[in-house]
């Protein structure tokens, strides 16, 4: 018996969609269809256990083939079992099985969920780009609103931003007395009382040395900006990316002549997201060379499904920037949030986690 969660039924549910539809269709800033453009799927590539998988769409008909044709399944079919598996997907909660699917999937040799962890890619697609003419073979991770949002960045104690308290001398009582604060939003607070009593929170470094020389890679810039972002996020009711770097813009700490309109906060903050989402880990030295997965298949609530690749650069990274948001992780699991003394200082660290809409 096969059983998965929302998420990883999704990737089953994303291959019978899109092979049902024929086409893959583009999504904009606000996850709806790009008009006038479609991109008609050759096949899709999937890789097994057993081995690798072509599915070709020929007319009406899916070609399932390895080395040599396997079998020949009606796109109709495709497209009844989509609709059956949204609707299980709908019904279920935790982890659970779809028999009806199961027999299905063991018929055009899909054996498991995901695919392969060989594999980069959760699928792989052969489109026409009746644009260019060219038939570009574009690989995909699948991220599902049918199940609980994801993350985009993880939190972990690489991703702790050091920040040096200024203009005020804190006795022992008083740190105790605010690391003591605990309250729902007990970072906001202790920072808060930071400020009540004359302090100053000023960055001082990324606590990870691979992470901050990863961040100016993408931009020697970039660690500054995102500590200006995660502290409006830590003082402030803001809490999408777009509305942090925005008001970052409007105070424009780095001074960049804003004159003519260059949009440098929001155009870095999205190099950043981008990079991430193909790839970049916090605690790996990120050399921007891209893995296989070029972009995002989006389930969307309603079972339809919506592509954002690197193919289309501007509409991939304004849906980054457009639907995702800071996020409080564990302050004692990766360890931020508390007052302490190093060589004389006083410093503070703020955690940054980024999660999906």
């Amino acid at each position: 018996m096969i059983t998965g969660n929302k998420g990883e039924w999704s990737e089953i549910y994303t291959l019978f969609k899109v092979l049902g539809d024929k086409e893959l269709y583009p999504g904009d800033s606000e996850m709806r269809k790009i008009k006038n453009l479609v991109y008609p799927i050759l096949k899709v590539l999937r890789t097994e256990a057993t081995g690798s998988f072509e599915y070709s769409i020929q007319d009406d008909i899916v070609v399932v083939s390895a080395q040599e044709e396997l079998f020949r399944i009606s796109v109709g079919e495709f497209k009844d079992k989509a609709e059956f598996l949204l609707e299980a997907i709908r019904k279920q909660s935790g982890t659970f099985s779809v028999p009806e699917i199961e027999d299905f999937m063991e018929s055009i040799s899909c054996l498991s969920l995901k695919a392969s962890s060989s594999a980069k890619t959760d699928i792989t697609i052969v489109i026409h780009d009746q644009r260019t003419g060219l038939q570009p073979t574009l690989g995909f991770s699948i991220k599902s609103q049918l199940g609980g949002a994801s993350t985009l960045l993880n939190a972990g104690k690489t991703t702790n931003f050091v920040y040096r308290i200024d203009n005020v001398n804190l006795s022992d009582d008083q740190i105790n007395v605010i690391n003591s604060i605990d309250t729902r939003s007990k970072i906001k607070d202790r920072i808060k009382k930071i400020e009540q009593l004359g302090g100053k929170l000023s960055f001082a470094e990324v606590e990870n040395s691979v992470f901050e020389s990863n961040l100016i890679l993408i931009d020697s810039c970039l660690p500054q900006i995102i500590s200006e972002c995660l502290y409006q996020f830590y003082t402030s009711d803001l809490v999408k990316t777009f509305e942090l770097v925005n008001k970052v813009a409007e105070e424009n700490p780095m001074n960049y002549n804003a004159g003519k309109k260059h949009p440098f906060y929001s155009y870095k903050f999205k190099r950043f997201l981008t990079d991430t989402a193909l790839g970049m880990m916090p605690s790996k030295v990120w050399t921007g060379q891209l893995d296989a997965t070029g972009g995002y298949l989006i389930v969307k609530e309603d079972g339809e499904v919506l592509c954002y690749h690197i193919y289309n650069r501007n509409e991939f990274e304004d849906y980054l920037f457009q639907n995702t948001k800071f996020e409080t992780a564990s302050s004692s699991r990766h360890d931020f949030g508390k007052i302490y003394q190093e060589n004389g200082e006083l410093y503070f660290k703020l955690n940054l986690q980024i999660r999906f809409l």
